[in-house]
């Protein structure tokens, strides 16, 4: 057995009277890709946040190389060894890469050397970034290389991964994974965090599973499939996505159509679209796939009415409304679900009960007349989402940050299928969500498609494309592909497209 670098040792964390981790053993051994793996709310982030030094353990102690340890914080953390790629990046996009490297190091040579170091190991990696490059100015993908490279400039002993994938096209995940096997080969261990069940068994050595907080299993992945693994994280069997509701799309009727749509970029870091053209029609569903910063978010805001375009460019049900707003969009019968739900799709602060009620006091008389809201009749419609999603919460009406992040996106989707409407937009409907609730956001989506309603659904997420869409349109500098039958494209041109080659180079 290699060298026990990291461990827990019956560590438990509480938040008053509820335990987040309880009494949980791991051991991360040199030279080990070891993936943590659970449904949301099963106490991951906060036993790496204890490993990184960003919480205390409430029980228990951490070892580091046989040792007892307090990590009282991140920086002492990195100075023994320890490092950490957060799923969302920590980047000041105004800087170069040098610049925001610097940052994160202890004072030491001159930027033109680090420059010079930055570039060298990078390249040795298989990384290659230019570090005087504006972060602004980077793919997500290279961005993520500057994380990387910030932390192995650390010489890790040590290296915890929070999702690495969910941002990357197929090809820069093999790339990504040949790195991992370089390092792991070096003898750094590797702590890597995904639900991306797949990539975990060809990957990693070993995997240790929660549930509720506490280990339920320590296993070698590569000898589970990815169905037993997610029965595990859930303690459930995960049911496939049923296309078989589907209804024939070619024969539905436009519900949303986009024409030539072109809006400007909203200040020096956004993303112009360009001449954008495509259809969604009565009972299908349509996907857009892209790496993250290219545009999606631009035109989820043009087609929700958040941002307004010409009119001529954004028509719903046959009725032209470019220059419509949110509210007048929602009555022809449209539901948005943006990326952002908390804060954005949810107010953090207030219960379900007056969340629900955000996107419904313009068209539910029920909920809201003449400026007043039922209070009782929104507490209804909060407990009839919750029961319907399977919204697990820890009191009868939480406000929405109490809720993890998986149940939360359940609310939120849950809260506009309720309204049965005839055009739903979703943007990333299950980013960072466990295979449990992926599992039911999906089936939702396909059965609302089944019922005669148009679906355009937002995703990084290539296996869900191929689980849940009819078509498939790629989006990269703010320029949309035409859209395909997912029948008739592969994962490798998508990946092309998303990297910005042209069509026919991906043919």
């Amino acid at each position: 057995m290699s060298t026990a670098l990291l461990a827990a040792h019956q560590v438990s964390k509480r938040f008053g009277d509820f335990t987040a981790v309880d009494a949980v053993s791991l051991t991360l051994h040199a030279g080990e890709i070891h993936a943590l793996l659970g449904e949301n709310g099963a106490g991951k982030s906060t036993l790496v946040k204890m490993f990184y030094g960003s919480l205390q353990p409430t029980a228990g102690e951490i070892l580091w190389r046989g040792a007892p340890l307090r990590v009282d914080n991140p920086a002492q953390a990195r100075a023994l060894g320890i490092a950490m790629v957060f799923q969302h990046f920590s980047l000041f996009e105004a800087l170069t890469v040098s610049e925001n490297i610097a940052l994160a190091l202890p004072p030491g040579p001159s930027l033109a050397d680090l420059s010079a170091r930055i570039e060298a190991l990078s390249q040795d990696y298989g990384l290659p970034l230019t570090a005087n490059q504006v972060v602004a100015d980077l793919s997500v993908g290279e961005r993520q290389r500057v994380e990387i490279i910030r932390c192995l400039l650390q010489e890790p002993a040590v290296l915890i991964m929070d999702e690495p994938t969910a941002v990357l096209t197929p090809q820069e995940a093999d790339q990504l994974f040949d790195t991992l096997r370089r390092l792991a080969a070096e003898g750094c261990a590797i702590l890597y965090i995904s639900h991306r069940l797949a990539e975990v068994r060809a990957l990693c050595h070993h995997a240790t599973i929660l549930r509720h907080g506490r280990v339920v299993a320590d296993l070698d992945p590569a000898a589970e499939t990815a169905d037993s693994l997610a029965e595990l994280m859930v303690g459930t069997s995960i049911l496939a996505q049923d296309k078989s509701m589907s209804s024939t799309a070619t024969d539905g009727l436009a519900v949303l159509a986009v024409r030539d749509l072109s809006v400007p970029a909203d200040g020096p870091f956004g993303v112009a679209l360009q001449h954008i053209d495509l259809t969604v029609k009565a009972g299908e569903i349509v996907a857009i796939a892209g790496i993250a910063g290219n545009g999606q978010s631009e035109l989820f805001n043009t087609l929700s009415g958040e941002c307004l375009s010409t009119p001529g460019a954004v028509t719903i049900d046959g009725q032209v409304c470019g220059d419509w707003p949110v509210s007048r969009r929602r009555a022809l019968g449209a539901a948005f679900v943006p990326e952002e739900r908390l804060g954005h799709g949810a107010v953090p602060d207030l219960p379900l009960s007056e969340n629900v009620i955000l996107t419904r006091h313009a068209s539910d008389r029920d909920l809201a007349r003449g400026g007043f809201v039922n209070s009782r009749a929104a507490a209804a419609l909060a407990r009839r989402v919750a029961a319907a999603f399977d919204v697990r919460k820890s009191r009868p009406d939480p406000e929405a940050r109490a809720l993890s992040g998986g149940n939360l996106q359940k609310f939120v989707i849950g809260r506009e299928l309720d309204r049965a409407p005839r055009l739903l937009i979703v943007n990333q409907p299950t980013w960072g969500v466990d295979a449990g609730a992926a599992a039911v956001i999906r089936q939702a989506l396909i059965a609302l498609a089944a019922d005669g309603a148009a679906v355009l659904m937002i995703s990084q997420d290539l296996d869900e494309i191929f689980a849940v869409a009819d078509r498939v349109a790629v989006i990269a500098r703010g320029r949309l592909a035409p859209a395909r039958p997912v029948t008739d494209i592969s994962r490798r041109d998508i990946g092309l497209l998303m990297a910005g080659l042209p069509a026919q180079a991906a043919s």
